[in-house]
């Protein structure tokens, strides 16, 4: 069994195929089971009954396994979802976060709707505070895990984003939004597809230079080179892993190498020495005009 732990918030996974699919929800049942004899020793309580159960797959794999309907947590029969929320995400069977596209933008477009009617109260630079601390920040909370999803996914946020820079601008709709959320002078913002794509490589550049968290550090593979190049002493490279699904091409242990070795040679982004001049640098690298 593998586990991850966040405060009170617990996460049990294992990983199994359809032939094993019966001995793998025994250990999980087992598991679980003598979790809850641990706390009942300890003169604690273990809900089982608020727990959630999901299986996560291809449509082929889960497929396979779509006669298990119900799964034993600690002595209660749970169903199988199609989605649970863990640390405020939506996760789907399939991974591509449709369901927590559609929460996020709701809400966005829910607060964005409220900014609208007090906007011609406000100034420029509070109505851009408030966009970015009540709805901006949910558009860009835990959005690395959406590298790799599908367009229409990225297009719903996408969307509730250029709604939120037309309100804070004071735009039209007919007006073209990438110039609004590029402009320095108004927002500066970068785009849901480039954000994403940035919080990736801002990751990869913290575990390569801190080696922290560790569990992230260990997905990452490092290029050793077979000959001694000057220029590539002090890089930091790393190496795409072969896979062979779609899912597996957006886990960060490929995802992360291919936004690094995406990021421009010339201007020695990679070598940046702390975060603030990473962070600064490819913004500034971002918002070139082409």
């Amino acid at each position: 069994m593998s586990y991850h732990q966040f405060a009170d918030d617990t996460l049990l996974y294992i990983a199994t195929n359809a032939a094993e699919t019966a001995p793998t929800l025994d250990r999980l049942a087992r598991c679980t089971a003598a979790v809850k004899q641990w706390f009942l020793l300890s003169d604690l309580q273990l809900n089982s009954d608020k727990s959630e159960v999901v299986v996560f797959g291809t449509t082929a794999q889960l497929q396979s396994i779509a006669s298990v309907k119900t799964v034993d947590i600690a002595g209660c029969s749970l169903p199988v979802k199609c989605t649970v929320k863990s640390l405020g995400v939506i996760l789907d069977s399939h991974f591509n976060f449709d369901s927590h596209a559609k929460s996020v933008v709701a809400t966005c477009n829910s607060h964005t709707h409220a900014r609208r009617h007090i906007r011609k109260v406000l100034s420029q630079d509070v109505a851009k505070t408030i966009a970015c601390s009540i709805v901006s920040a949910r558009l860009d909370y835990c959005n690395a895990l959406l590298r790799g999803a599908p367009a229409t996914t990225i297009d719903k946020l996408q969307r509730a984003q250029d709604t939120l820079a037309g309100v804070v601008t004071k735009s039209t709709r007919q007006t073209p939004s990438r110039p609004l959320l590029c402009s320095v002078q108004s927002l500066h913002w970068l785009p849901v597809r480039e954000h994403i794509d940035y919080k990736v490589a801002l990751l990869a550049y913290k575990v390569q230079t801190t080696s922290i968290p560790s569990y992230l550090d260990s997905l990452l593979y490092r290029h050793i080179s077979t000959r001694c190049l000057r220029s590539t002493d002090d890089a930091l490279r790393l190496v795409v892993p072969r896979t062979r699904t779609e899912l597996a091409r957006r886990a960060f242990s490929a995802s992360a190498p291919s936004v690094w070795i995406g990021l421009p040679d010339s201007d020695s982004i990679r070598l940046r020495k702390t975060v603030p001049t990473f962070k600064k640098h490819y913004f500034s690298r971002a918002f070139v005009s082409p």
